[in-house]
């Protein structure tokens, strides 16, 4: 049940950094999940790395739209 609500969390991240973020956001439905899972993990990690979360902790919702926001920032950055 656990990876069902990170997914889920995740597309709303991933879609919430779309409409943050403008431009062509030419995604689809699984690429939006992955988008914010991926930021999820992203924020995760450098949470960690940084000491803003404890080994195992979980970045938080805010956390994870950054995190999807800067992936998606990358994104357009290397498919020009």
């Amino acid at each position: 049940m656990h990876i069902i609500w990170t997914i889920l969390i995740g597309f709303i991240a991933g879609l919430l950094a779309r409409a943050v973020l403008p431009g062509n956001n030419s995604m689809g439905f699984i690429l939006t999940a992955v988008l914010g899972i991926a930021g999820s993990l992203v924020a995760t990690y450098a949470g960690q790395a940084m000491g803003w979360y404890a080994a195992g902790a979980g970045a938080g919702f805010i956390a994870s739209v950054v995190g999807a926001a800067v992936l998606l920032g990358v994104w357009h950055l290397v498919s020009r």
